[in-house]
């Protein structure tokens, strides 16, 4: 993994994380416990502070970043960032899928119990209810409910699991 200071910041990770060989993390980055950030993925805290909650798992090609003086990112806990999808300076809630390719920018704010579907944008300063989003620009297709909750909880317990194996 590469691990570098910025801006005077550094990364730092929680116990029982797995970070990837060839994962990027950079500045001011603070990842929780029990995450994994997979093979290729970019976390890059030096536009704007990156923290990801408990049991989150960015999974390969994905990009964390943000604009400098105008969002920082925030993702709660057992939430599933997809393969080469982009959180751009946005707030994730817990329970949440954001799909492979999907991007999510600055100052939008996706709720907890959420899927944004693959190669969907959320654009800037949305603010979604919990359900289900796709397309472009991000629609919801589907509203919220206690069952998708408890399914997205299970994918990011699936990598909980699954990081064990690499660690």
């Amino acid at each position: 993994m590469t691990v570098k200071e910025v801006y005077g910041k550094s990364p730092r990770w929680g116990k029982d994380a797995f970070i990837a060989e060839n994962a990027v993390l950079t500045g001011d980055v603070t990842i929780g416990d029990d995450c994994s950030v997979w093979y290729g993925a970019v976390l890059r805290g030096d536009s704007g502070s990156i923290v990801l909650g408990d049991r989150v798992n960015v999974q390969d090609g994905a990009v964390i970043h943000s604009t400098a003086g105008r969002s920082s990112v925030k993702i709660g806990n057992d939430v599933t960032i997809g393969h080469n999808a982009i959180v751009h300076g946005a707030e994730i809630g817990d329970n949440v899928l954001v799909g492979m390719g999907a991007v999510v920018l600055d100052n939008a704010v996706v709720p907890e119990g959420t899927l944004i579907a693959a190669g969907a944008v959320v654009l800037e300063n949305s603010v979604l209810e919990p359900g289900i989003y796709a397309g472009v620009p991000a629609k919801k297709v589907k509203d919220g409910s206690a069952q998708m909750t408890a399914l997205l909880h299970g994918s990011a317990e699936e990598y909980v699991k699954t990081k064990e194996n690499y660690r």
